[in-house]
């Protein structure tokens, strides 16, 4: 480079040095770019400028394995939902018969989307906004509307993990505190508490002892310190886990499954109720149970994937991953029957004995004959069969007068098809079956560091969505930030920890992140299959994973996907408006719950939540649209320091010289797209290859570019 050039004054010192490209263009001697890499940039969001500066590509942390990888993706997708609420989805539309359309969504909306994002996320390498931007800059708002989800979902996800931490401490008691109702002494007088014995002791333990819960969502009730404090120590451990990035992250998700590994299998799921596959509401579960499961749409998918190198086989990923998610929901559901199936038979058996108390007092007063009493009927050994088989004589017999009596019949078939879902059967129905387990302190240790440790997967994927586009994009010192973002969270989260906060939780789990979550998906799709090309975007995977996948995702990516969601989603509206919306409350005078709407106040709150996940898409588009907000097309300029080009955003000229930039030969360092077709798109050649001057002023080193253009 000439002596007198701006670089080499001050090649040896820290001040950054910004030329114009008509500047470098009029250097005579040929640029060593072996030691001075050019690099040039604009704002975020333009579609075909140099999307990745080239040294924090360099420098972008990468993940140690890439068996650590796939730990943390699956870490992501296997979460709390696997474990309760694809198994109540599976009891309440009819066992393996849900299995259909959930394999259906699977494969023509599940894989295919899953492999989109981890695809895009792996070549573009940045976050769920600077992947969103690249692809389409008008429909840069997605990236924004994921990291506000994540947000909305990490709130009230982190508090569930609070109340896992709450039973793991409480765990360590023989017996366990949720195994006998509390007895209130007044004197010399010994009553069980009333709200109990209306109930049960899980229960009650669960509503009382834990939430303190409130009768409606209008009772705020203040604060419930001892959850306040488990939320602190659920959000202290997630920023712990998350502030120094995928080192520590991909360390966290690796523990989690050695845990579920302690279960019982007893039971096998059955095809029955097949006409449920053609119930509309139950293919709109599915499908929503499909996006939360691979984690669709939140980011997190995006944020791992970009961390990887651009030659891994992430078509492999997509499948392998998929696969291991719906297998552990199969498996947990199978556990969860079988725990559910021993609870069954354990609370059969105590109504039996109860009933069976009834009977005999009742033959004692003279009430009930013994004639009606079987001759081979033992009551101190009295099987299920015996009392059946009494129960129906005096039905029988006592026709008129039978429902005074009040004797249950203690079918085992009623107690199995009693649906319990989220933290009813975590915190309910998995408590009362294991305070019969042998070691029932043992198990239920086991079961809720089981919990923590699924949440804990989950959250760190979920804040992998909100923390790595903003560093990408804003480039925010990221333990700053990620601190920030757990403390800014603990506080918010208060809310979720009055003595209402589990009918917020409801809402925000039901209601607040599923119909965004849609929206983002179905759009993901069309910003890449419509508007970046499919055909366009299969070339590039072609390139970066030196094989063509299957045409069968082109299809799916293309037609079937974008049109099954958008059925999907107009299904979700539609039941939105039928079905006002609504939370389960608990009635402490009644001890037991009601379904309750919420309040106007309330649905002006979920409204607003809907709104504001999903407000950036059309903001974003329309400042765009109407050029208020730039693309970075033309404020191009190149700054470098002690011999490296750096980023330097400058407003230029229109007809700046800049319009004909530099970039590095793509042998000389990783790019997140191949430097031959990240500006002029696949099918397209380098002016400069075309010039019949390869060895020119700047040699076959540089390749020329073009100005970016955005396509819609």
């Amino acid at each position: 480079m000439p002596k007198n050039s701006k670089v080499t004054q001050r090649e040896h010192s820290g001040e950054h040095v910004t030329e114009s490209v008509a500047d470098l263009l009029a250097l005579e001697e040929p640029v060593d770019y072996k030691q001075s890499v050019l690099n040039v940039a604009g704002e975020a969001g333009s579609k075909q400028k140099v999307v990745e500066e080239e040294l924090d590509a360099e420098d972008r942390p990468a993940w140690n394995s890439k068996l650590q990888y796939i730990l943390a993706q699956i870490g992501f997708s296997v979460g709390l939902g696997n474990i309760w609420r694809f198994p109540y989805l599976c009891q309440k539309n009819g066992g393996g018969a849900y299995l259909v359309p959930y394999l259906v969504l699977l494969i023509i909306i599940g894989i295919p989307l899953f492999f989109l994002e981890l695809a895009v996320g792996q070549r573009i390498r940045r976050g769920s906004i600077g992947v969103w931007h690249y692809v389409c800059p008008r429909l840069g708002g997605i990236g924004f509307s994921s990291c506000i989800v994540c947000l909305f979902v990490g709130l009230y996800y982190n508090v569930i993990i609070g109340w896992s931490i709450f039973y793991f401490f409480q765990s360590f008691q023989y017996p366990l505190p949720w195994s006998e109702c509390p007895v209130i002494r007044n004197g010399t007088v010994a009553v069980v508490e009333p709200e109990c014995e209306k109930s049960s002791a899980t229960t009650y333990f669960w509503y009382r002892e834990a939430l303190d819960i409130s009768d409606s969502i209008s009772e705020s009730g203040g604060l419930n310190w001892k959850m306040t404090l488990c939320l602190l120590v659920a959000w202290s451990i997630v920023g712990m886990a998350v502030v120094k990035g995928i080192q520590s992250s991909g360390k966290v998700t690796q523990p989690q499954h050695l845990t579920t590994m302690p279960c019982y299998l007893e039971t096998l799921l059955k095809l029955r109720k097949l006409d449920k596959m053609l119930d509309p509401q139950v293919w709109r579960e599915a499908a929503t149970q499909v996006f939360f499961a691979l984690g669709l749409g939140f980011g997190g998918v995006i944020a791992f994937s970009s961390y990887n190198k651009q030659d891994n086989n992430c078509h492999f990923d997509a499948a392998l991953v998929s696969f291991i998610n719906f297998f552990t929901s199969v498996l947990a559901t199978l556990v969860v029957f079988a725990v559910l199936g021993f609870k069954a038979n354990i609370m059969n058996e105590k109504c039996v004995v109860e009933n069976a108390e009834k009977i005999l007092g009742y033959l004692n007063t003279n009430v009930l004959s013994r004639d009606l009493i079987p001759p081979h009927v033992n009551f101190s050994h009295l099987t299920t069969k015996d009392y059946m088989e009494m129960y129906n004589v005096i039905m029988t017999v006592k026709e008129d007068h039978f429902p005074a009596l009040g004797l249950d019949p203690c079918l085992l078939e009623d107690e199995l098809d009693k649906s319990v879902q989220g933290t009813g059967l975590a915190f309910i129905a998995f408590t009362e079956a294991m305070t019969h387990f042998p070691a029932s302190p043992f198990w239920s240790v086991m079961f809720f560091l089981m919990l923590i440790n699924l949440g804990l997967g989950s959250m760190i994927g979920t804040m992998a969505g909100i923390t790595t586009p903003i560093i990408d994009t804003f480039k925010v010192p990221k333990e700053m930030f990620t601190v920030g973002c757990c403390v800014f969270a603990f506080f918010v989260g208060l809310l979720f920890v009055q003595r209402s906060g589990n009918y917020f939780v409801t809402m925000f789990d039901d209601y607040s992140a599923t119909l965004p979550l849609t929206v983002i998906v179905i759009l993901e799709n069309i910003a890449v299959a419509w508007i970046y090309g499919t055909k366009k975007f299969m070339q590039e995977l072609t390139e970066m994973l030196g094989f063509r996948p299957y045409r069968f995702y082109f299809y799916m990516w293309k037609f079937v996907s974008p049109l099954c969601m958008a059925v999907l989603t107009t299904a979700s509206i539609i039941q939105l408006g039928v079905s006002p919306p609504g939370y389960s409350a608990w009635i402490k005078e009644e001890a037991a719950e009601r379904y309750l709407y919420f309040p106007n106040w309330a649905m002006a709150l979920l409204i607003t939540l809907i709104v504001v996940a999903t407000l950036p898409i059309p903001v974003v588009f329309i400042l765009r649209h109407f050029h208020l907000l730039s693309d970075g097309s033309n404020t191009l300029s190149v700054s470098y320091k002690k011999g490296r080009m750096m980023k330097d955003i400058s407003n230029l000229e229109e007809n700046d010289e800049t319009r004909f930039i530099l970039s590095k030969v793509p042998s000389e360092a990783p790019s997140p797209m191949p430097t031959h077709r990240s500006y002029l798109g696949p099918g397209s050649s380098s002016p400069l290859e075309n010039s019949g001057n390869p060895n020119g002023r700047y040699g076959s080193g540089y390749l020329l570019a073009g100005t970016p253009e955005s396509e819609l």
